[in-house]
Formats: structure tokens, sequence, C-alpha cells
């Protein structure tokens, strides 16, 4: 949906400006200053400022103020760029302004609603207060914004007041200056770029001369389907190194987008999430913008989009047209820019579902062959056709007690052909085929991984030095025992195990149990409903009625198992998030992934539970006529003369195709009408007292309109990630694969436009989200690994047990004599003499309608057989070739899946070589660099400054090629203590002596 807000010219905005003293005074602050003498020079400098009545403006901005020619040299510079090659230089806004030719406000109506009022500042946050809202209006509130705003500038933050708005809204901007970005880059441990040295180059990959050729010639088949490089030009991969202050001679601090507006909002993000907003230290959870929206103090909290939809000159825009676009829905994706734009998580999630889209496409080819292959031999299949077209009456036995009378096997010709479409030979070659894809997929994204998370510059992020949430510090705040944490080297308190773990562990456990056992008394219910309505659909007796019977009670009764899943979910996704809050899990990571695992395991009982039940139970125990195995006094469900195949396809295809559908519709729905209520917000106040609008242009500006928009939220992504990787698309393709051979190309067909239309709902329905920096897709790839080796097992003993493969196959080689299936039918169906039908069991037939001899399927001896209705020979045979085909088709599958692993490493040699290379080159600079910084340090020891620190540097270099040592050591080395060098004594102690 786009924005049908018109952009026009902002009246408002000052159009001169009388900072040129300040960005002076603050240009003459040495290079060399320590930390607290700048600190000292802001305070004295913020005061003055004050004096002036320069309110809401601290000297913290200073720093980056630069006047707008400045910026349209710059706008012209990288245009000049831009127009002599194809490369830019890594960050969405550098293409912004190179599409600038000028910073016209006529042709940019809201771009400066970007910036503070002096136009030079940026908008890194906004947060939200409505003072319509009566909570918001108490002296609580009140307070709370008060000391929270005064925390907040006491971090270096600073804020700009817009006045009220006519609908009560309050909005506060706020910046972040560049002390601040540099103070917590050092404490984040942001990997930021480095300077280069422009006579080392990387070298490109030799390949072989065909397969270079190869590769051109399919780079001109699909390049009409790759991103255009005029409109997204491939990004210049930067060296990088962990961000110190210590160390900034190494690093580009006069690129002009050194810190990234992602990486401003994350830093921003990071101190609104750890703020206090009372004076007081009663309330260990008095802190964090999250809390305050909770208690109504602000409403929202959110970073700006770089533009509208209707501004060509913004990422935004760009991303609308050419890649949320559904005309665009076959083409290639910009990940660097959607992971510039959106954070790395989201950009992994867009990457991970293109490749598994495009991993999709074999599969779906296969399926469909296999399909086509079924539907050509419909009519050659002899058993089906026996059912539909054989010489006289099969009288098959009641379907129920009393009711129930006995029925012509022909009633079911339509069943048993829908079955014999997904009940062929090619049901097997397709199961084996989907175990292999599976292990291919997963082996080939660890390798796309890999290439991705090395351009994305993820290679040395390690999750253990990320920060602990700020909700788990408040819950251990009253605890006094501390532990060291030898990752970050800080104190941190350490949780009771006996007294707040294994409590809390024993209630989550127990929780999920309770749960599981709903799910599956659900499933029951849906039992019970087939096994009514099927009876009374045979009462009715009429031919038409019976025929139809089995595919409209499985229809119905998967519907309505469709409506528990969907209820069940949010009850179950509220009670995943309580019981992992009361875990204490420390990071975020380990937060997200507890309750990641909590919502599988839920979910996959409360989607599966049924089909489980279809595939492995149902008709398995029922028994024999006159001696049913029965529940409750009832009889067990029966399979149809062709097996549970059928039914369970029905309900695979419903499930599968219902829920995607209906998800992608509430995705669509569920935001749009978020964003209708914040519109009627916003509009609220907007209309004179004779019923006319008003005439503002408040409305326009890029902080309202954004307002306008939904929150995305921390956890946003995990129900994407859960419908399409785990619980419902993926599972569907492989474990039950053997049922469903279309399931494939369904999930292709969604995915091609869920992947469109999630971009679509990200532009124009959220807020941009702050970009989270992850390493991988985290739990949620061993979780698509756990459902591969799972798909093994599920599908050998689906074709092994409940589709008729293994007893057709026994057949054609112990019992026809020429390998057909000529009188497959009668033989697999045994005879039951209906005198032997307990009382009160048989049905209420007139006697000229009654029958000696009815038939069922099994094999069972005759009625005149001395071991009547007992297991013929016949049975013990195919069920030893069931348990043998299960063998063979485990083993043959985990070979092959084991030799596909070894054939494929997780990372290319040619990426492991670039970045052996790179690292070199990162290692140089810093080399260089120190030697330039010794040559500079002293006039009078010049020459032995030079050697003793090139003497050091190069026994660093020494140690980092000798020692070939990890990324956080090398860290450690150039930012840190050096590691202890090699000594030419033994390493081992006494003890191991």
């Amino acid at each position: 949906m786009e924005e049908d807000d018109e952009e026009i010219s902002i009246p408002w905005i000052q159009k001169d400006r009388n900072n040129t003293s300040e960005a002076s005074l603050y240009r003459s602050i040495p290079s060399n200053l320590n930390a607290e003498s700048i600190q000292t020079l802001y305070q004295s400098v913020r005061n003055i400022s004050s004096l002036n009545n320069t309110t809401s403006m601290s000297m913290n901005s200073m720093h980056s103020a630069i006047s707008l020619q400045d910026i349209e040299r710059s706008y012209n510079d990288d245009l000049s760029t831009l127009n002599n090659g194809t490369t830019v230089d890594g960050s969405c806004t550098d293409l912004r302004n190179s599409r600038r030719s000028s910073k016209s406000i006529s042709k940019c109506g809201t771009a400066f609603s970007l910036y503070f009022r002096d136009e030079v500042r940026t908008i890194d946050f906004v947060i939200v207060w409505d003072e319509y809202n009566v909570e918001a209006q108490t002296y609580r509130c009140t307070e709370y914004r008060r000391v929270f705003e005064k925390n907040l500038e006491k971090e270096g933050l600073q804020l700009e007041y817009e006045q009220a708005e006519p609908n009560g809204l309050h909005f506060i901007k706020i910046h972040a200056p560049r002390e601040v970005l540099r103070r917590y880059a050092e404490i984040l441990k942001l990997r930021l770029p480095m300077k280069e040295l422009p006579t080392v180059l990387i070298p490109e990959n030799r390949s072989n001369a065909l397969i270079k050729e190869v590769n051109s010639l399919f780079k001109r088949i699909m390049k009409k389907y790759y991103v255009d490089q005029t409109i997204f030009p491939t990004m210049r991969h930067n060296f990088t190194a962990v961000y110190s202050r210590d160390k900034e001679y190494l690093f580009s601090l006069d690129s002009p987008n050194f810190f990234t507006a992602a990486t401003r909002a994350r830093i921003v993000q990071f101190i609104l999430d750890r703020t206090r907003f009372t004076e007081t230290k009663d309330d260990d959870f008095a802190f964090g913008i999250e809390r305050l929206i909770s208690e109504k103090a602000y409403i929202a909290a959110y970073p700006l989009h770089d533009g509208d939809l209707q501004a060509p000159d913004s990422m935004r825009y760009l991303l609308y047209k050419e890649w949320a676009c559904l005309k665009k829905c076959l083409h290639y994706q910009p990940l660097d820019y959607i992971k510039e734009y959106f954070g790395v998580k989201i950009g992994l999630y867009f990457a991970w579902l293109g490749f598994y889209t495009h991993m999709l496409i074999p599969a779906s080819i296969v399926g469909l062959l296999c399909f086509i292959y079924s539907c050509a031999t419909l009519y050659s299949n002899e058993p089906s056709e026996d059912v539909c077209n054989g010489k006289g009456i099969i009288q098959m036995c009641p379907l129920c007690d009393h009711f129930c009378g006995y029925w012509d096997l022909k009633e079911t010709c339509l069943h048993a052909r829908i079955t014999y479409l997904f009940d062929n030979p090619s049901t097997v070659f397709f199961s084996i085929f989907m175990s292999l894809w599976a292990t291919l997929f997963l082996e080939l994204w660890k390798r796309y991984s890999a290439e991705i998370t090395h351009r994305w510059d993820l290679t040395g992020l390690d999750a253990q030095e990320e920060h602990p949430r700020p909700q788990y510090l408040a819950r251990l705040a009253h605890i006094k025992k501390k532990s060291l944490n030898i990752i970050t080297n800080t104190e941190e308190p350490k949780v009771p195990f006996w007294k707040m773990r294994v409590p809390a562990t024993i209630l989550s456990f127990s929780v999920v149990l309770l749960l599981i056992a709903i799910a599956m008394a659900a499933v029951l219910g849906v039992v019970l409903y087939r096994m009514s309505v099927l009876t009374a659909l045979s009462v009715y007796g009429h031919p038409m009625v019976t025929s139809y019977a089995i595919l409209f009670t499985t229809a119905t009764a998967a519907s309505i198992n469709l409506c528990c899943i969907i209820v069940f979910n949010w009850v179950y996704v509220w009670l995943a998030e309580y019981l992992t809050e009361i875990e204490l899990l420390r990071t975020q990571t380990e937060f997200d992934d507890s309750l990641t695992l909590k919502i599988y395991l839920l979910e996959f009982v409360n989607y599966y539970a049924s089909i489980f039940y279809i595939a492995f139970f149902k008709g398995k125990f029922v028994g024999y006529p006159g001696n049913y195995n029965r529940f409750f006094e009832y009889r067990q469900e029966e399979c149809g003369p062709g097996g549970c195949l059928m039914e369970l396809c029905i309900q695979l295809s419903i499930i599968m195709i219902g829920k995607q559908a209906m998800n992608t519709i509430l995705e669509m729905l569920f935001p749009l009408f978020y964003k209708w209520l914040n519109t009627l917000k916003v509009h609220v106040g907007m209309k004179t007292k004779d019923g006319q609008k008003k005439v503002t242009t408040r409305k326009y500006l890029q902080w309202i309109k954004d307002y306008k928009l939904v929150d995305w939220g921390p956890r946003s992504l995990f129900p994407e990630y859960l419908e399409m990787g785990s619980v419902l698309q993926y599972g569907f393709v492989t474990i039950f694969v053997a049922a469903f051979p279309l399931a494939p190309f369904f999930a292709l067909l969604n995915n091609v436009f869920e992947m469109r239309l999630d971009a679509k709902k990200l532009l124009t329905m959220y807020r941009r989200p702050v970009g989270q920096r992850v390493t991988d897709i985290g739990i949620w790839f061993r979780i698509l690994d756990s459902i591969s080796k799972l798909s093994v097992i599920t599908n050998a003993f689906i074709i092994a047990f409940t589709s008729n493969f293994i007893p057709r196959l026994v057949y054609r080689i112990t019992v026809s004599d020429n390998y057909s299936l000529e009188g497959f039918l009668d033989h697999s169906l045994s005879k039951f003499n209906t005198s032997d039908l307990k009382n009160g069991t048989e049905p209420f037939l007139p006697s000229h309608e009654q029958v000696e001899i009815c038939r069922y399927p099994d094999y069972r001896e005759p009625p005149e057989s001395p071991n009547k209705y007992q297991y013929t020979i016949m049975f013990w045979h195919v069920l030893a070739a069931r348990l043998a085909f299960i063998v063979v088709f485990e083993n043959v599958v985990a070979l092959v899946m084991i030799f596909v692993r070894w054939c494929i490493p997780d990372i290319h040699p040619k990426l492991r070589d670039k970045i052996r290379r790179e690292t070199y080159i990162t290692n140089e600079i810093i080399i260089q660099q120190e030697a330039l910084r010794a040559r500079e340090s002293s006039a009078n020891d010049v020459e032995t400054n030079q050697h003793i620190t090139l003497n050091e540097n190069t026994n660093r270099w020494n140690r980092v090629i000798r020692n070939s040592l990890s990324n956080s050591e090398f860290d450690l080395e150039v930012h840190g203590s050096p590691v202890s060098p090699t000594s030419t004594h033994s390493r081992v102690g006494p003890a191991a002596l």
C-alpha cells in the first residue's frame, strides 16, 4: 500500500543558520585530548549555549556541523564517482547521496524533516508521548519523562522538542553526537571501516576456462533477472576491525558515513533500553523505553525511514520500486542494500528465504514430473481399475455397528483413483530425492551463509561478547553474589541454581507438557468428529453419499483442525514468552533461542499431531469384524481399502495451503488495521469547528508520517521463520512429502509472492526497525537440520506402513505369475462370515438384504480355515518386507547424505583463501599505520622510536603468522594486550611432564 501523502515544501525550515562559530569552536579542540578533557569542555560550552537560549541543542552536535554547501559538494562528488564506476562506498546513504543532483526543497519536500532545525544534525531516533492520554498526564509519568530525558542528556544525546500537535502528540527528536557514537561503538565492540592501502589489492580467484565460459553463458541468460547494477551498484568491501578510541588513527573517521544511519539508531536504542527514569533505587526495573511505553509515559520510540514512497532520492523508494514490487518477483534481491537499510538480522532472513525459494525449484520440477507420471498411468493401474470396472459385486463389511449396512466396493472408485495419484512407484523415488535434497539444501546454505557473513563482515562476530539483557540484570539486582565473566571481563550477578534456576525450569517444562496434552486432546476431539460424521453419512445409505463420505469427512475435519491450530498458536506464543522470561537468560540471543525452541515444540505437536495420527496410527490396530479393538466401547477409525494415504494427503494439503493463505491475509490485514488506528490518531484535531479540514503541512513531516506506521518489535521475524522455515512449510516439504508430492510446488508459489509481500509490508506498514547484528539464522538452522533427519524416518515409515507400495511389491514378486498386479485386489481382501458377528453389532437389514460373506482389507485366514481369522503367512511376509524396506531406505539415504556432506565443505576454498588474504591486508594496514604514527611521534628520537615500533610491529606480525591467531586473539593483539610472544622454552607444565 503506497502512502497517499503528497510531498510539499516545508515553510518552517530555517534557511540561515548561525552555527559557524560553534562549529569552528568544536573543530579547534585538539584531537589528542583525552575523554575527560573533552567532557569538561562539552559541559562548559553546553552552559554557554543554554545562556544563549539555544534550547535542546548541546555542544556535542558541533562536530557534525557543516554547511549546506559542503553537503551539496559531497553529493556532487558522489554523483561523479557513481558515473565513473559501478562501485559505491558501502552504505545506502552513499547511494542515496549519489543520486541527488541538488538538495532542493521543492523536489525533496520532507528531506529536511530528517534533520534537526539546523538542517545539519540528523534525527537518529524519535520518542513520542500523548498529552490526551490521562495516564501520560499524571505526575508519575511526567516525572518519569523528566528524569529519563535528563539522563539521556547526561549520556550525551541531544534532544529537540517539537511543538505539540493538534492531536496532542509530542515528538522529541534525538541526535547522537560523534563523541557518543565513538564511546558506545567501543562499548558494543562494533567493527568499523579502517583506512585502506591503495596499493594493496585482493587478486581475483582464478578458475577453469571451461567453468568460466559456462558461468558467463549462464549470466547472459539470467542477466534480466539479476540485480540492476545501474540502480544498485556493487558495494565495495571495506576492511574492518573492532573499534577502539585508543587506536582511532587506524579508522576512516573522516568518511562521511563512518557511522551509518543503522549504526546510529542501534547505539541510541542501546542507550534508551538502559537509561533509568527514576532517581530512587527502589525499583530495579525502572529503566528502558519499553517499560516507559508500557507505563503510558511514552507511546512510541522509533528511528525514521529515510524518506517516503514518493521521494525518488530515498533508499526506501528504491527498495519499494525495485524490490517489493510484485513485478520483480522473479528477480534477484538487492541483499546488500536490504542489509544496509534494515540491518543484518532482516537481511539474513531475506537471504535465507531467497536461497530456500531457489532450492525449491528443482524439488518442484521433480514433484510435478512425478505427479504427471501418476496422472498418465492412472487408468493403467490394475487395482483401481478392478475397483471401478471389476466384474461382479464385492460386498464390504459394515463401517459401523447396527446402523451401517453392507456396501459395494465400486462405490469407492473415486477414492481409489485419487489414492493412486499419491501412492505409486514414483512416490518412493521422490521420497529418496527429497531426503537428499534436504541435505543438499542445508550444506549449500552453510556455504552460501559463509559467503554472506564474509561479505557483511560478520565472520569475526563473537556472540559471547553480547551484553546482558537489562531485564536479566534487573531481576538479579538483589543478588549480592557476583561472578566474573571471562569473555567480557566484567562482574555480573550469578543466578542461584536451586532457588531460581531449577524452579523456573520445572515450571516451564510442566507447562509445556500441559500444552502438549491439550493439543493431543484437540486431536482426539477431531477424531471423534470424524467417526461421528462418517457413521451418520453411512447410515444415509445413498451410493453417491457413501462414495464422497470419506472425502467430505476428512476435509471438514482438517478445516476444524486448522481453526484449532490457529487459536492454540496465539495461546502458545503468549505463554512461551512468559516462561522464557522467568528462566533468567543472560543475553537476547539466548532468550530468542529458548523462546524459539519452546514455540517450535508446541507448534510441532499442534500442527503435526493429527497428521502423525493418520499416517501411523489410524486403521493400524482396529482388529477385524466380530473382534474389533474398541475405544470407550466404540470402534476405531478405519482406513479405506487403499489405505490412509489419500486422507493423509487431504489433511496435509488443507493445513499447508489453508494456513499459508490465511497467514498471508492476516499478515497484511493486521498491520493495515493498526496503521489505520495510528492514522486516525494523527488526524485528530485536523478539522475546524465548521467541519473543514485545516490546511497544515506538519502532517507531511517524516516523524509524523512514520508514527502512522506499526511498530516492528524485537521478535517480529519469529513468525516469518516459524511459518516458512520449520513447523509449517519446510516440515510439509520434507517430513510428509511421500504423501503429497506437490508440496514443494505449492511452497514455491507461496514463497515467490511471500518474499515480495514481506518486503512491501516492511516498507509500507512498519516503522524502520533497529538493525541487529547476528552471525547466522540462529537456532533455526538446528531445527531445519533436525527436521531433515526426521524426514528420512517418517518417509520410510509412510511408504512402508501407510501406502500399499510394499504389499504390491511383495505380490508382484511372490504371487503374480507375470509380475503384474492382476488379482491383487482380491488377494488383499479377506473374507468374513457374517454369522460370526457378535450379537448387537450386526446391521438392521431385511432378510432379503442379508449377506453371507463380506470382505475387509487385511491378510487373515478365511472362515472355513482351521485357524480362521488368524494372520496368514502373507501378512508376515509383508511385515518383514516393510521392516526390511525401512532399514534399507534409511541406510541408503544416510550413506548418501554423509557422502554429500563430505563432498561439500562448509566454506568454499576460494573464500577461505580470500579471508586469509584480507586478514593479511588488514595486518599490513595496521603495521603501516603504526609505523607512520611512530615516525611522527617525536622529532628528537625519531630513529629510535621508529626502530622500536617497527621491531614491535614486526614481532606482532610474526606472531600472527606463526601462531595462526583467531579473530578474538587478533583483536587483542591489535587493540589490547599483545598475545604473549612464543617462548623458546617448553610450554608444557611440570604436571604434564
